[in-house]
């Protein structure tokens, strides 16, 4: 047999490859933790429907990961950022998460994070020419 290797974007192929880690993963969690994967999308926007930001990431078990935090830049400094990291902060407490695991670059948010009390576990640097920053929140 000999398979193909191809870099395309098929949403249908890329859940296909998420579900079969999701299932490996399950094999070596505890069950009570076994089918606690959920996306987290929370859009923000006016009611016309205009996104200007958001917060996208997922409930991986016992952790929220947070992939994705923007706000257009007009409105940074508004308090939508603060006000959408509480919400995935809330989310993941109902969601019995013992923490959140965020990364982010030098020249994005690393100081709007150490405020909301999450803490730098690594680094890796040239990332661009950048410091990539990996942080973590105890809930």
């Amino acid at each position: 047999m000999e398979l193909q290797i191809i870099n395309e974007s098929n949403s249908a192929d890329k859940k296909a490859v998420l579900n079969k880690l999701i299932a490996f993963n399950r094999e070596h969690f505890p069950k009570e933790l076994s089918d606690r994967y959920q996306e987290i999308n929370l859009i923000l926007k006016k009611e016309d429907g205009v996104v200007y930001g958001g917060l996208l990431g997922e409930v991986c078990w016992n952790w929220l990961e947070v992939h994705i935090l923007y706000v257009d830049e007009p409105l940074r400094k508004l308090g939508y950022g603060s006000k959408l990291l509480e919400e995935a902060e809330e989310l993941a407490k109902a969601k019995k998460c013992d923490f959140i695991k965020l990364d982010t670059l030098s020249f994005q948010a690393l100081d709007f994070y150490k405020k909301h009390g999450y803490e730098v576990y690594g680094t890796i640097d040239n990332a661009g020419g950048h410091q990539h920053y990996y942080l973590k929140k105890d809930l």
